[in-house]
């Protein structure tokens, strides 16, 4: 218990004597160009994080040029709204980016984004492919593009073509022998290539954000990184069943997947297709990887690597069957935590930093970084202190939330409570250093009640400050 109280008191400490990141502070060095790579779906099942069954080489290179954020979490686990307050640096909130189609025009009106601010200071702005969730929903992307054609599920095989056409969805899968561009992320490694050869040519400072959508579900990938992995060596999750301490609120019935041929209405996958469903995840971000890695190699030969930060992110975790789940919306962990490495120049390169950083706090690291003006409307913190001294602990809570859900983040503690009419319902309490999956809630336990009462007032007095 002596622990727990230690941690409490630390956090509390965080709470109220953190240090504030917003005004105008600016680095003295010149403005540098920015690529920013978001992954959609990504969670940290990357070598880099130690999961070494997973083939990703070019990532985990980027990773050996700057520093990796061991404790990144997204503030809401799905994609439209995970991307709304990215992009305009506000947290959600129980009236805003709520859902996968949550709109920064309509929710956020009057709120400087980070494109239209990066434009105000003279860069060139374009979008490749997914980076808001809605087309059109920033207006100020000099170029907003999409490989669309066939619609962005993308299938090749006439099989899944022939179930779409019908009006159904196809399989969550798809295993074809093409060449990379033949998919869309491929073809948006080609588009942003392009625009890097034009982008050097024009000499403006360059903001170019390429939004790949692989591992999102389906699972579509070239043959040849299906082939990277054995079947027989992909395993399923240890705890594969929801977790009886954890309240019912916490499930969710993955009705993304459900969508999809071969998948059941109700009830578990089959092993099988569970461990089909992974070797997919698994190939998709292989199949990025390389996309990544394309583009990366271009930035580098056309002499612009040594003059621009290159941010790569997911926008959100995924589930791969812990606790019985699949894709993203819930708060547990695993679908919270998202992969974070940022390479800038005069940065330290192959370091990781165990600093928490939320999604919410790109955009004033963004501003920091690029040597402009932090807006003060902003809710996150810059990273840029964690980024120049890795070693050393700079922020050590979080706030995420999932429909009715809030969660805090504090240091190994994971604590979530929903309300309903100003009244809490059920409570999660997770300690990580004892149990990293989440299968034992401590909330239910009398013993931990003095620490749930004060992760408790933390919470609410964190929510209390949203705007």
């Amino acid at each position: 218990m002596k622990h727990f109280k230690f941690t409490i008191i630390a956090c509390l400490l965080v709470f109220f004597g953190c240090k504030s990141t917003k005004g105008n502070k600016t680095l003295t060095t010149p403005k540098k160009n920015i690529l920013f790579l978001m992954v959609d779906d990504l969670r940290p099942e990357l070598n880099i994080y130690g999961h070494n069954q997973i083939i990703s080489p070019n990532i985990d290179a980027l990773a050996n040029s700057g520093v990796t954020f061991n404790r990144a979490y997204c503030n809401v686990p799905v994609c439209g709204a995970s991307r709304a307050s990215l992009l305009t640096g506000i947290r959600p909130t129980s009236n805003r980016f709520l859902t996968y189609f949550s709109s920064i025009k309509k929710e956020t009106p009057n709120v400087l984004n980070l494109v239209q601010h990066l434009k105000n200071q003279g860069y060139t702005t374009i979008s490749n492919n997914k980076i808001t969730h809605l087309k059109n929903d920033i207006d100020e992307w000099d170029e907003e593009w999409y490989p669309y054609k066939n619609g962005w599920r993308n299938y090749i095989s006439e099989e899944n073509i022939g179930l779409e056409k019908n009006g159904k969805h196809g399989y969550p899968y798809e295993n074809i022998d093409v060449k990379d561009d033949a998919y869309n992320d491929g073809k948006t490694a080609n588009k942003s290539i392009e625009d890097l050869k034009q982008l050097k040519a024009d000499g403006n400072p360059f903001f170019l954000a390429v939004g790949f959508v692989k591992p999102h579900l389906p699972f579509n990938a070239p043959k040849k990184y299906w082939d990277l992995y054995d079947p027989k060596s992909i395993e399923l999750p240890e705890n594969l069943v929801f977790p009886k301490s954890a309240p019912e609120i916490a499930n969710h019935k993955w009705g993304e997947l459900r969508y999809y041929n071969g998948i059941p209405k109700k009830g578990q996958v089959s092993d099988a297709v569970a461990k089909k469903l992974i070797h997919g995840y698994y190939a998709s971000v292989s199949y990025v990887d390389a996309q990544v890695g394309k583009v990366l190699r271009a930035l580098k030969n056309l002499g612009l690597y040594e003059n621009t930060v290159v941010v790569l992110v997911g926008d959100h975790g995924w589930s791969l069957m812990e606790h019985g789940l699949w894709v993203k919306h819930s708060n547990f962990e695993v679908a919270l935590q998202v992969p974070l490495i940022i390479s800038a120049p005069n940065t330290p390169s192959n370091k990781r930093s165990n600093s928490i950083a939320e999604l919410v706090d790109l955009y004033p690291t963004i501003c920091e970084l690029a040597n402009i003006p932090i807006p003060p409307h902003l809710d996150g913190e810059s990273l840029v202190e964690a980024l120049q001294r890795p070693s050393k602990i700079f922020k050590n809570t979080a706030l995420a939330r999932y429909q009715k859900g809030e969660t805090l983040i504090a240091d190994h503690l994971f604590y979530t409570e929903w309300q309903r009419k100003d009244k809490t319902i059920a409570k999660m309490l997770y300690d990580h250093s004892t149990d990293p999956d989440e299968n034992r809630n401590l909330a239910i336990e009398a013993s931990f009640a003095g620490t749930v009462d004060s992760l408790s007032v933390i919470l609410n007095n964190r929510l209390k400050l949203i705007k």
